[in-house]
């Protein structure tokens, strides 16, 4: 990403993109939207379904768990199908199971329905940056920020609309997502044409192989730890804030506009001035303090530092994208589900085990072992330095070259 201005006017800019970019990146924002749509109303659902906060994290924990498995099955799927009928059954999927979640009468049910919506989501996001590398302008450099740009707005969103529906019902978020995920689907239909077909086709053991890369497993190692911590602040910060859902989806509001600024804005300029992998490492520290200061704080202070937080898991987000698309000679497609593989088993676990850990000890130790997840992470990022650069500079060109975006398009 270096010496490329992808916010450029010219040809390469990153918003002069064809409708059928615009199109998966604005389904991309509705999918991230729903990762974060829960967050206001969890206390709302524990209240509706008389339910405890470890079961409700299960909404959290069933989806990342299916997410995690899926990522082995969805490179298999697209380089049969192709890329487009890929994304569509993930919307579809998607569609359906929102939909179903809204009508739940049961915790056990709505449980049950997002692990669905996992699988459709695993299906449209694994495909959806592979898509927008193949057919945007600008290289993969455009390609990748408006990728995380999308992640960005919708984990901005995804709380505000959450918070806005679910004032009135937590199911009407449900039906919102589905209703636009459907437009997305027909968006995508419309315009976005089917892309070649890759000529090997993938395993799911591939991504399983891919990981014998000392460099991904240590970058899929370190993300697993800080995906902990991620997935602690998303999932059980709202039950510590105690808010109602108009007030924890301002907060949330606001934590996602900080992730997006940071991740596409602040991060690609401190990484050209201090290196991936120094910026990787402070960002995972700072996060780690701001966890502890968390948790041990007033209720004033945990507001501010759950919405400070935002600014490093954005940094973080574009770090562990750009390196585990890059540490590995693996095709990219291959390579980002072996990372996904490991790093969603930890969004999987932290939701479940956060709320478990304050009934076991107290409301403090939660954020103690996000703490602790977070400097891990930043341990194996700095045991693993000197690889992790070498191979980086090695596969650097990779990012620029047509061959390797139509690899990654694939």
């Amino acid at each position: 990403m270096q010496g490329e201005d992808p916010f450029d006017q010219g040809a390469g800019s990153i918003l002069r993109q064809p409708k059928a970019v615009w199109a998966t990146a604005g389904a991309s924002v509705v999918a991230f939207m729903g990762i974060g749509l829960v967050d206001p109303i969890l206390p709302s659902i524990a209240k509706g379904l008389e339910a405890t906060p470890s079961q409700v994290s299960l909404l959290f924990t069933s989806y990342f768990l299916i997410t995690a498995v899926a990522m082995l099955v969805t490179g298999f799927v697209s380089s049969r199908i192709g890329g487009r009928k890929t994304l569509l059954a993930g919307l579809a999927l998607v569609v359906v199971f929102a939909a179903l979640s809204g009508t739940s009468s049961s915790v056990g049910e709505l449980v049950g329905f997002r692990a669905g919506w996992g699988l459709g989501n695993a299906l449209f996001v694994s495909t959806a940056l592979a898509v927008i590398v193949g057919a945007a302008a600008g290289g993969s450099s455009a390609a990748i920020l408006l990728y995380e740009s999308a992640l960005g707005l919708g984990m901005a969103c995804g709380p505000l609309v959450g918070a806005l529906l679910g004032d009135a019902s937590w199911r009407y978020p449900f039906f919102g997502t589905a209703a636009l995920m459907a437009i997305g689907f027909i968006c995508i239909t419309a315009f976005l044409k089917e892309q070649p077909r890759p000529a090997r086709k993938t395993s799911p053991l591939d991504p399983i192989k891919a990981l014998g890369h000392g460099g991904l497993a240590s970058v899929a190692t370190s993300a697993f730890f800080y995906n902990y911590s991620f997935f602690t602040i998303l999932a059980f910060t709202p039950f510590v804030l105690n808010m109602t859902p108009y007030k924890s989806g301002a907060v949330f509001f606001a934590w996602g506009l900080l992730l997006a600024v940071f991740s596409v804005l602040v991060a690609p300029r401190l990484q050209e001035r201090f290196g991936s992998l120094k910026v990787l490492g402070a960002s995972l520290v700072l996060l780690a303090v701001d966890l502890l200061v968390l948790g041990y704080g007033d209720h004033t202070t945990a507001i501010v530092c759950t919405i400070v937080s935002g600014a490093f898991i954005g940094m973080n987000n574009t770090v562990y994208t750009e390196l585990a698309l890059g540490v590995s000679d693996a095709p990219r497609p291959v390579a980002s589900a072996g990372y996904n593989f490991v790093r969603w088993f930890a969004a999987a676990a932290a939701p479940y085990l956060a709320p478990k850990i304050e009934e076991w000890s107290n409301i403090h130790i939660p954020f103690v072992v996000a703490a602790v997840t977070a400097v891990a992470g930043a341990i194996v990022v700095w045991i693993r330095r000197s690889a992790l650069t070498h191979e980086a500079a090695e596969l650097e060109p990779k990012h620029v070259t047509e061959d390797s975006v139509t690899v990654f398009a694939d």
